[in-house]
């Protein structure tokens, strides 16, 4: 489905662009019908950069981005089957319309031949499938709802167009824990539906409630990926232990993470810099991504 091979992203920098700094290097993986895979990594590490370029929101430098076999490129017909939901879901909405407008403009822009009673059905079991009740949501403006509220609206205006990629980026990290676990089993029950899911995410905790695969990103290059279980019982890069070290644990006091003496893979490593230490895991060299050792 959604294939991502060796994708960079260059900015130039300086006054007269003179300079540059690669936010993504080398990034490869791919996300399945029915798949949810989790992209972790710390602020500035590249994660909503590599979104944005599946999105078609930001253009790649190198390397491609396909969806079922044909490059990404921003058309209606791509963002009929892929969309994302975004971190903060109040800069989403314009504050001056009410929340039925995203529906009205999804309407008019895909839908034009729909009669507007066969319409407002399809609203209604949209709504229904993110568990909002249309009398409580659609006449109000964007400050009367609340941000779980609004996250869902969102996924609602995705499964009207039948999406078959959700690009969700950091969508519970302004929502209480609460609204969070009600937004992680949304997803979780429309995975069981068939859509792929990439989470991007800097919480190791979410990241592994859903997910399958787990993809750790560190300074735009992907440190270690494979299996969710066998990445975070098992992690073999140190910057996967420093952040397995970094999450606080109830009446114990932090450690920091021990260091490595040498890299283990930078000998081994093929193509891009990983090596498949076992079925499907992979480890980056530790010193081509800057960790000491």
């Amino acid at each position: 489905m959604l294939k991502l091979d060796n994708v960079t992203k260059v900015y130039r920098t300086g006054a007269f662009g003179g300079g540059s700094t690669t936010a993504v290097g080398g990034v490869s993986f791919e996300v399945g019908p029915g798949e949810v895979v989790s992209l972790i990594g710390e602020s500035g590490s590249g994660k909503s950069t590599l979104g944005r370029m599946i999105l078609g929101l930001t253009p790649v430098t190198s390397g491609s981005i396909t969806w079922n076999g044909t490059a990404v490129r921003p058309a209606k017909s791509y963002y009929r089957e892929v969309q994302g939901v975004f971190q903060d879901p109040f800069s989403t909405f314009n504050p001056v319309f009410k929340a039925d407008r995203v529906f009205r403009m999804i309407k008019e822009v895909y839908f034009p031949e729909v009669p507007p009673a066969e319409w407002a059905e399809r609203v209604r079991a949209s709504l229904a499938d993110v568990r909002l009740n249309p009398a409580q949501i659609l006449g109000k403006f964007p400050h009367q709802l609340s941000g779980g509220q609004l996250q869902r609206l969102l996924i609602a205006r995705a499964l009207l167009l039948d999406i078959k990629l959700l690009v969700a980026d950091e969508i519970t990290s302004m929502l209480d824990a609460s609204t969070r676990i009600d937004v992680l089993n949304l997803l979780a029950e429309l995975k069981g539906r068939g859509l792929g899911v990439l989470y991007i995410t800097h919480d190791l905790s979410l990241g592994t409630y859903l997910a399958e695969r787990t993809i750790v990103l560190r300074r735009g290059t992907v440190a270690e990926m494979g299996p969710t279980e066998t990445v975070f019982t098992g992690p073999k890069h140190p910057y996967t232990r420093e952040l397995l070290a970094a999450v606080p644990r109830l009446r114990e006091p932090w450690q920091e993470a021990e260091p490595i003496e040498s890299c283990l893979y930078h000998d081994k490593a093929g193509t891009g810099g990983l090596l498949e230490v076992e079925p499907g895991h992979y480890v980056a060299c530790a010193r081509l991504a800057g960790c000491a050792g």
